[in-house]
């Protein structure tokens, strides 16, 4: 158990799942505990199946926290994740730079500076989570 999942009295369950029948099933095994939610870290197997894990976790009333914004606005929870734009920003000077004869070997290494909470206020409420203030304050965007 990591030391902040010990401080909050949480256990952390990593399931590394790579189809979509393996998903299914761990989603039905945590569908039946009591007081689990999901947070979904971003690689291709968890990005190719977002929408299934977003539509099982609502038929099992599980919240779902993903990184990536995209997945929020198909109807998970909430994502804390970087700004995907603001990177691809930063990937063109990055080329740019490359092409106008930079060494790439003498480039520092940038990493990213923003990002953004986005919170899906309607999975919230079909959930029965009240989303508190405080934290609607700090969203960067709150879906409805």
């Amino acid at each position: 158990m990591t030391p902040a999942a010990a401080k909050l009295a949480v256990e952390v369950v990593e399931a590394p799942l790579r189809d979509s029948n393996e998903i299914e099933a761990a989603m039905a095994q945590w569908g039946r505990e009591r007081n689990f939610g999901l947070i979904v870290v971003p690689d291709p197997a968890t990005n190719a199946h977002r929408k299934l894990i977003n539509e099982l976790a609502a038929s099992h009333r599980l919240p779902v926290i993903h990184a990536l914004r995209a997945a929020v606005a198909e109807g998970g929870l909430m994502s804390y994740g970087v700004d995907l734009p603001n990177v691809f920003r930063q990937s063109a000077a990055y080329a740019d730079r490359i092409l106008k004869g930079a060494n790439p070997a003498d480039l520092p290494i940038f990493l990213p500076t923003k990002f953004e909470l986005v919170i899906n206020l309607t999975t919230a409420k079909t959930l029965g989570i009240g989303v508190p203030l405080a934290l609607m304050v700090r969203a960067d965007e709150l879906l409805d």
